[in-house]
């Protein structure tokens, strides 16, 4: 996308002073008055840019699997340990992470103002949507960690601002689904050049589906997945190659977020490794989420016929195992990964080193793919394909539906990855199929931000949010040929609590409250 030296230098100042998070009513004020300001298209342009500015960031995507199952962040200060352990208060600095209204106001300030510069209507219309868009994605991520929020789609005076109250959730979100809906033929279904990046409309009606299946209107969501398989995406054929930079923007991204190195890094590569690579490892993932992935044969590693040893447990597993997480054994950057000996430079307990001996493979599965694993051009995916058609199979299986559609699409992501097709005799029921496609998620989807939707709109916060959070046994590995010896015990991480009359929304931050008396409190905070 078009984020250029006049754009960074003209219009971010204006947007970002005009746009602080505890602030809905303010209008910019610079140098740059809002009548001058829109006299040509390439202002509209820039100041549609000055949209996209900090819309969505790589930081809150990879940390919120850290609020489910999948994840454990270690560090109290990155903000998301309290919302994973059902610890979280509405002082805590974590809660303020998302309740943001910044990308809003620059939205609702360009949509009031876009009509005044003379330009062709199909661009004006495109670019409203755009607009429309990220607004939209706002209030989708907001609702559904929040429940009920403001819904502002205008500038609001200070007297407006001080006394708004919480819309009901369902009303917001019905409002962003017409707005996507409304928005999707403004869109194209590609940009090309230094627009690549741009919201499309496979964006727009792929977040519709994800509404729609979050909310469990599986009609309407089946026939937005129809039309964005139409649209041209397909599944890239590496799994572990999908995430790495040099293959960034390729056919199975739908939405992503842009960075470039040195002028817009993504600067949060460097959580992921362990101390030996250079890394802090900020994000652990758990025993829980390593013991999701089937073996290679297509079985879960609790059937006994299955071959799992426990003493053997990472070999003939599923490939996407390896390709996302790092575990004991595992070669990874010249060497086998000991996170288990006391003597290992990885050693589980020490600084910047994994708390359940795991590290986060999926995005960093070549270090060498980065000069400076802090100062990167990676994007961070935030829709893609694959997660299109889990969307369309759990709908169609929602709906009592289990035809070859469904097993079609289960099949096209398990083959990708190397495992086998979908075993008809075995998932010959709803129950059955709702029960992989659910694994499916997880494992396909992991460490991609997607996990507490899913738990929460499923309801099963207490089976799998509660209780100890295990990491890997204890043992040997052998440095030079990386066999495996456990004999430990595995490692207890943290113990966590789940209410489920609280925790599924995050609480409303104390000091937006103090700021504006009319937001009642979540239940429980």
């Amino acid at each position: 996308m078009k984020r250029n030296i006049l754009y960074i230098l003209l219009f971010s100042s204006l947007l970002e002073s005009a746009c602080q998070k505890d602030f809905l009513n303010k209008n910019p004020t610079d140098a740059y008055s809002n009548g001058s300001l829109w006299s040509s298209q390439s202002d509209a342009s820039a100041a549609l840019n000055g949209c996209y500015a900090g819309w969505e960031s790589d930081y809150n995507i990879i940390y919120l699997d850290a609020v489910s199952d999948n994840s454990y962040s270690q560090f109290y200060w990155d903000n998301y340990q309290h919302l994973g352990n059902g610890t979280a208060n509405p002082s805590d600095l974590n809660t303020a992470s998302r309740w943001d209204y910044t990308t809003i106001q620059k939205c609702n300030w360009f949509l009031a103002n876009i009509d005044r510069v003379t330009m062709a209507d199909k661009l004006k219309a495109q670019y409203k949507g755009e607009a429309r868009f990220l607004r939209a994605y706002q209030y989708f991520i907001m609702s559904q960690l929040y429940g009920d929020v403001p819904l502002v789609i205008k500038s609001l005076t200070p007297a407006e601002a001080a006394t708004v109250t919480r819309t009901p959730a369902a009303d917001v979100r019905k409002f962003v689904t017409d707005e996507l809906a409304a928005i999707a033929t403004d869109l194209p279904a590609s940009y090309s050049g230094s627009d690549v990046g741009r919201v499309t409309q496979g964006a727009a009606l792929s977040l519709k589906a994800r509404m729609e299946l979050y909310d469990k209107k599986y009609a309407d969501c089946i026939a937005d997945c129809k039309k964005i398989m139409g649209l041209g995406y397909t599944l890239f054929p590496s799994y572990q190659d999908l995430f790495r930079i040099a293959n960034k923007n390729n056919s199975e991204v739908i939405l992503d977020i842009q960075y470039k190195a040195n002028d817009q890094p993504n600067g949060d590569m460097g959580i992921m490794p362990s101390s030996s690579f250079g890394g802090w490892s900020s994000l652990s993932p758990t025993q829980s989420l390593v013991d999701a992935y089937e073996m290679t044969n297509g079985k879960t590693i609790n059937d006994p016929a299955s071959g799992y040893s426990e003493n053997d447990p990472y070999s003939n597993r599923d490939p996407r195992l390896s390709a996302s997480i790092v575990y004991p054994g595992l070669k990874y950057e010249g060497k086998y990964y000991n996170s288990i000996e006391a003597n290992a430079p990885d050693y589980y307990n020490g600084n910047n080193n994994s708390p359940t001996g795991y590290i986060e493979k999926k995005f960093t599965s070549n270090l060498s793919d980065f000069t400076d694993i802090w100062n990167t051009g990676m994007n961070t995916i935030v829709i893609r394909y694959a997660e299109v058609l889990l969307t369309y199979a759990e709908a169609q299986i929602e709906s009592g539906i289990m035809d070859n559609s469904v097993y079609s699409a289960l099949d096209a992501i398990r083959t990708r990855a190397g495992m086998p097709v979908v075993d008809r005799n075995v998932y010959n029921s709803l129950d059955k199929l709702r029960t992989l496609v659910r694994r499916e998620r997880r494992v396909e989807l992991a460490l991609e931000g997607l996990r507490w939707f899913d738990v929460q709109r499923w309801q099963i916060g207490p089976a799998v949010r509660s209780g100890v959070v295990y990491g890997t046994r204890l043992g040997t590995v052998d440095a030079a040929t990386g066999k495996l010896t456990l004999t430990g015990e595995h490692i207890k991480v943290e113990t966590r609590s789940f209410n489920a009359g609280r925790d599924y929304l995050w609480p409303i931050p104390q000091k937006e409250r103090d700021l504006n008396k009319s937001l009642p409190q979540n239940a429980g905070y």
